[in-house]
């Protein structure tokens, strides 16, 4: 599969046994069996095409809620996030907005534009395109609310104009139809809502004053459930600054773990998994995982 991979006439990078530990906000994370950087839509178009239909895919964004296991990736990773970087305004409160548009920066951009509410945006920490694939949200709003339409690609390099009735939407969870990515996203904002610069600013700072920013992490490691957070019962737990290896609970904000001191990835899952057991044995609540976990175990 390398051999044939490697013969494909692309216009982009393609790069073997790229350490995934380069592309996540964690910082660990084991190889990329081929690691694909398009040089643009039709180059990932092309490429989709000309790929083998059993060859594994993995669509990466900015790695920001991932947890890549030592054995890496087979397959191929596709980073496209630095060309569908698209940001406009289509009308007086349609916005489009590219997948690999930051949240922070659509947040920014919809408030120069005096749309609204789109604060909210600035408290997802990755890319649109992430924030679709999971309905990421944060101060009480969520991106599939502003979702009038999104583009996507498909395994063959086909692309598609979706409808949010053609997906099935719930908290933290999306699912549609299989095998496709989001290129982009269409996003109406309401007309009577106030922007306002002081309030993303006031969003962000408190971001700052409750979360380990400074430190590499994946953000919130555990959805909140029903009528709680998953912050409050991990305190409540015990377990604010339990360590494995180099992982550790922050002391900050309880669903954050860190990478204090050259973590693993297995110390990572090994700590997200007594965390999970420990808020089961303190509450009798099963706290599901909001970071997405993949690749091989170590050999």
């Amino acid at each position: 599969m390398m051999a044939a991979l490697d013969n494909m006439n692309v216009q982009g990078e393609l790069r073997r046994n790229e350490p995934m530990s380069r592309h996540t906000s964690w910082r660990v994370g084991g190889p990329a069996e081929l690691f694909f950087v398009p040089a643009g839509v039709a180059d990932l178009q092309a490429f989709l095409h000309d790929l083998d239909e059993d060859t594994p895919i993995f669509w990466l964004g900015i790695g920001s809620n991932l947890l890549v296991r030592e054995g890496g990736l087979p397959g191929v990773v596709i980073s496209a996030t630095k060309i569908l970087r698209d940001l406009e305004l289509v009308d007086h409160y349609v916005v489009r907005a590219g997948s690999g548009v930051p949240c922070t920066q659509l947040a920014r951009q919809c408030i120069r534009w005096s749309l609204g509410p789109a604060e909210f945006f600035a408290g997802i920490p990755g890319t649109v395109g992430g924030a679709l694939a999971m309905n990421a949200g944060a101060h009480g709003g969520e991106t599939w609310e502003r979702v009038e339409s999104v583009r996507t690609i498909d395994r063959s390099g086909e692309i598609h104009e979706r409808a949010p009735s053609e997906y099935s939407v719930g908290y933290r969870s999306v699912t549609g139809p299989a095998n496709e990515w989001f290129l982009e996203a269409i996003l109406r904002f309401d007309p009577d809502a106030t922007a306002s610069m002081d309030t993303l600013r006031e969003m962000l700072e408190r971001r700052k004053q409750t979360q380990p920013l400074g430190l590499p992490s994946c953000g919130s490691v555990f959805r909140n459930p029903p009528n709680d957070h998953a912050a409050r019962l991990i305190e409540a737990a015990g377990l604010k600054g339990f360590k494995i290896g180099g992982a550790e609970v922050s002391e900050k904000h309880a669903n954050f773990i860190i990478n204090r001191d050259a973590a693993t990835a297995t110390d990572i899952e090994e700590l997200i998994e007594h965390v999970r057991h420990s808020v089961i044995e303190a509450h009798g609540i099963e706290l599901q995982h909001e970071v997405r976990i993949v690749g091989e175990l170590p050999q």
